[in-house]
């Protein structure tokens, strides 16, 4: 599908991945962003834009008053700690949007230290968009203070997949892995003095890691981990259904 002249939908995303066309922010107009958006309103259970800075956001709401675009039974939503702006039906037209799939089982979000939370909100920002319902978020159990991990552990014990935003030396997710058995998705970034290298070191650190069990992706990237750890619950909600049936 095609909007304006500067982009092509891709609407059987969905159908073949499981998830939906995101609109990337930067590079983009306040016009092109919404555009895009109002676009995929009736045709994905999620719509939203990442990277997006508040005063674009801003422009962004302009135009949304500007043209009446409340008028077509959507509420327009922004996260201003991921950056993260999501275009929801209102509650009377909820029910002529595309179905939304709950996704089974509970998605943790740690973060090494507060700098980090804008990464790891992105995350659960994400992940809720997508399905997950049960998204927890535990801050600032870096290992400079590893009191303040142990002390969280009951709670980490009991999510099915674990993402671990860090930057600095990038040690959390290696320890966060030694101590579950759940999967744990790495995610660096960019937080650090100089020898950190923009997340470089963390990232190497993630890719090294002595324990086993730990996947990383890219230096930031919270949607890329959130959309793993929505891959990795679906699996294993669709082993649970057959095992289910086979009995």
């Amino acid at each position: 599908m095609e909007v304006g002249d500067f982009a092509k939908l891709d609407l059987g995303r969905t159908e073949r991945t499981g998830l939906p066309e995101v609109v990337w922010g930067p590079g983009k107009t306040p016009a092109q962003i919404l555009q895009i958006m109002l676009a995929l309103r009736d045709r994905q259970n999620a719509v939203m834009a990442t990277r997006v800075d508040p005063e674009k956001f801003d422009a962004i709401e302009h135009l949304w008053n500007e043209t009446n675009a409340a008028n077509f039974g959507c509420l327009l939503e922004y996260d201003h700690v991921s950056r993260v702006a999501l275009l929801k039906r209102d509650a009377e037209n909820e029910k002529d949007a595309p179905k939304r799939v709950p996704v089974p089982g509970v998605l943790l979000v740690l973060t090494a230290g507060t700098a980090d939370l804008a990464v790891a909100q992105e995350a659960a920002t994400t992940a809720r968009a997508m399905g997950v319902d049960d998204v927890r978020v535990v801050a600032d159990v870096g290992v400079a203070g590893l009191q303040r991990l142990l002390g969280r552990l009951d709670v980490i014990r009991q999510a099915d997949v674990v993402l671990v935003v860090a930057g600095m030396d990038g040690a959390l997710p290696s320890v966060v892995a030694g101590l579950i058995d759940a999967p744990v998705i790495a995610v660096p970034t960019s937080i650090g003095y100089g020898a950190a290298m923009g997340g470089l070191s963390p990232l190497m650190a993630a890719l090294n890691s002595c324990a086993t069990g730990v996947t990383a992706v890219n230096i930031d990237n919270g949607f890329g981990g959130a959309t793993a750890a929505v891959k990795m619950l679906r699996a294993a909600a669709k082993i649970a259904a057959r095992a289910a049936r086979s009995e």
